[in-house]
């Protein structure tokens, strides 16, 4: 197809996979299998890659666009994204309907769900997406649409082209995604957040967009912010009417005139929020006329015509049976209470993490005692106090020996985290080799915890060093592996180490290190060698890196087992360096700008093979930039490089190009 044949032709794809999100993600109604839906996206992206300067901000492919930003800029809302007063009993929703009847004749009510998240707003002109922002304090928030574009259930195009309109809404975390996420984190000794809500809050506000997609975040809409081109009178009104533009609305919402009907409505909502797949934490009460709205008006504070119901949070009394000590990846010794099972928010629960030391001796909390357990937003059981002491009952002590392999317990430096010393305690051994191999490591394919544990168990390995040394014949003698497993795994563990060096930095589990500062570690000492003979001095000046990042590094290069360990590796071959060499001078003078997803090759060896032909590669497009290699999800920056009339080339040319 010529030019202008193709640009129909993905305009009409456009609109059709566009259609399929809408019956997938907002109406939970699929009419096409997953495979014809990915032949559609397959269809589209080869398009999109032979003419990318007809990529649409509006196609699927650009859901996850643009890089990591440093700051998230100000937006002033034009209309108030303001809070709701809070009541906390029905006779206190109770008044406020007979408030609100007493103020205008013939008061009706909208009552519906609150969904626990963080409230954002979305403007589209001409019907396109354009920008969403955060609540921020109400009068400013912050610009986050290139994470929001990464919520498959918010349309980049509506239903119709209106002129402009607002809508407002809440970001949440489905209760799956969060159990997943939490599980990842702890299995990274990481600190887990607390409840869906703070997970949806620190997602949305990652850097990078392309942390965001991963995270699985949806969005519920609940309100018209302002509209251009359109008349509405009522919420339910706004409500149908914003349903009808393909946008995700809450999930029911019913139109009351009594005090008794929204009592009634209030009840059923409580009862069936816990088969929701995501959190509530209240019900909100809405008068539905907006002419009314204006005569009851509001405080600086809160309107006079909404308030949202909140649910006392359920809690209930259980006895405490012993206190279980976990040992991470780090060593942390992490006590966890185990007590008689209870139901909370319509799960069995008999477990809880208790912290750390000072938390227990803050509450008093003693084995034997009836202790008090609720559910923090929902999920994560807590104990909230001591109740009462058991007979005999006496203060709880953490072990001063590591209940795995019996080494001295050590409080390190100023920390309230107890931990063992010994890197080679079978606990943190098998989390330090997931963690080593797992996807933002070493990325060694077919490692996951189980087989971890069977090559531990069946002495195969003892260290992380030892995966390197594994033979055929070793693998097909443990029972998880058979020929094919066997085989596929050691093309695994050979291909990792040619990874870069930031890889290796973070899956050796230095602490307090991510994979975002290893690769800034990286970049400043490019090479095993700099890192582990840099002083604290160098170090703290990296950019993001401050005093305890660096005394962490300088701390884990100065262990004598990782020495040994770091020595090992490098005899099996693995990379130590980063970057790589001038292979010949054919792009020398030549500047490349990367952006998208490119179809074969990852960003950094797209990197590594332009600067092994002596060209240099840039974070930004300037009037200095040469080519932008554009993949899929290409964002801001091809949009860029049009306006500057800056060669945009695929992969196939870059690679073209290295060829001739």
């Amino acid at each position: 197809m010529n030019r202008e044949e193709t640009k129909i032709r993905i305009d009409a794809l456009i609109d059709e996979i566009n259609n399929h999100n809408y019956n997938y993600y907002v109406l939970d109604n699929p009419i096409i299998e997953d495979y014809q839906y990915d032949l559609l996206i397959q269809e589209l992206r080869k398009y999109e890659e032979e003419f990318p300067e007809l990529v649409s901000p509006i196609s699927p492919t650009q859901r996850v666009g643009g890089e990591a930003s440093n700051t998230f800029d100000k937006v002033p809302h034009d209309v108030q994204m303001g809070s709701l007063q809070d009541v906390f009993s029905y006779e206190q929703v109770r008044e406020f309907v007979i408030r609100c009847q007493d103020k205008v004749a013939n008061a009706e009510f909208i009552v519906e769900p609150k969904i626990d998240g963080l409230s954002v707003s979305l403007e589209y002109e001409d019907g396109i997406f354009i920008r969403g922002s955060t609540r921020g304090d109400g009068f400013v928030g912050e610009d986050v649409t290139l994470n929001l574009k990464t919520i498959k259930s918010i349309p980049l195009k509506l239903k119709e082209k209106l002129d402009f309109i607002e809508v407002r809404g809440e970001v949440y975390m489905p209760r799956d995604s969060f159990d997943k996420l939490v599980e990842q984190q702890e299995l990274n000794d990481e600190q887990p957040f607390k409840n869906p809500r703070n997970a949806a809050a620190g997602s949305l506000r990652q850097k990078n967009p392309r942390v965001t997609a991963k995270r699985n975040l949806d969005i519920f809409l609940f309100n018209i912010q302002q509209v251009r081109g359109k008349e509405i009178t009522t919420h339910k009104e706004s409500l149908d009417y914003i349903k009808s533009l393909g946008l995700k609305v809450i999930p029911s919402y019913k139109l009351c005139k009594s005090y008794e009907e929204v009592y009634a409505e209030i009840i059923k909502i409580g009862e069936e929020r816990l088969r929701y797949p995501f959190d509530t934490d209240g019900v909100v009460i809405k008068l539905n006329n907006f002419n009314q709205r204006d005569v009851l008006g509001a405080t600086s504070r809160a309107p006079r015509w909404a308030v949202a119901y909140k649910f006392p949070p359920e809690e209930k009394e259980t006895k405490l049976l012993r206190i279980e000590i976990n040992v991470g990846r780090t060593g942390a010794l992490t006590p966890t209470a185990v007590f008689e099972s209870i139901t909370l928010a319509g799960t069995s629960v008999s477990r809880a993490v208790l912290h750390n030391q000072q938390f227990i001796s803050e509450k008093d909390i003693r084995i034997g005692d009836t202790i008090l357990v609720r559910k923090a937003g929902e999920i994560i059981p807590e104990v909230v106090k001591s109740v009462s002491h058991g007979r005999e009952s006496t203060p709880y002590e953490l072990p001063k020996e590591c209940p795995v392999c019996g080494s001295d317990a050590e409080f390190d430096g100023g920390e309230s985290v107890l931990r063992c010393p010994n890197l080679d305690c079978p606990a943190q051994l098998h989390k330090s080799i997931v963690h080593f191999a797992s996807k933002g490591a070493m990325n060694i394919d077919g490692l996951g915890p189980a087989n971890v544990k069977a090559l531990l168990d069946s002495k195969t390995i003892s260290s992380v060093a030892d995966l390197y040394t594994i033979t055929y014949e070793d693998l097909v003698k443990v029972d998880r592996f058979a020929d094919k497993s066997a085989k596929n795994l050691l093309k695994a563990i050979e291909n990792s180490k040619s990874n870069h060096l930031d890889r290796l930095v973070f899956a050796l589990g230095i602490r307090n290190i991510g994979q975002r500062s290893a690769t800034l570690l990286c970049e400043r000492l490019p090479s095993i060698d700099l890192i582990m003979n840099a002083d604290i001095a160098i170090i703290s000046e990296i950019d993001g890196f401050g005093d305890i990042m660096a005394e962490s590094v300088i701390r884990a290069f100065q262990e004598p087992h990782m020495q040994k360990t770091i020595e090992r590796l490098r005899s099996y071959g693995l990379n130590m360096k980063y970057g790589s060499k001038v292979q010949n001078d054919k792009f020398n003078g030549l500047t490349f700008v990367l952006t998208g997803t490119l179809p074969t090759l990852k960003r950094d060896e797209a990197k590594t093979i332009i600067e092994g032909m002596a060209g240099k590669v840039s974070s930004s497009v300037s009037k200095n930039t040469d080519f932008v290699v554009a993949g899929e999800d290409a964002g801001s920056k091809l949009a860029k490089a049009q306006d500057l009339g800056i060669k945009i080339i695929s992969e196939k040319e870059l690679l073209d190009m290295v060829e001739k």
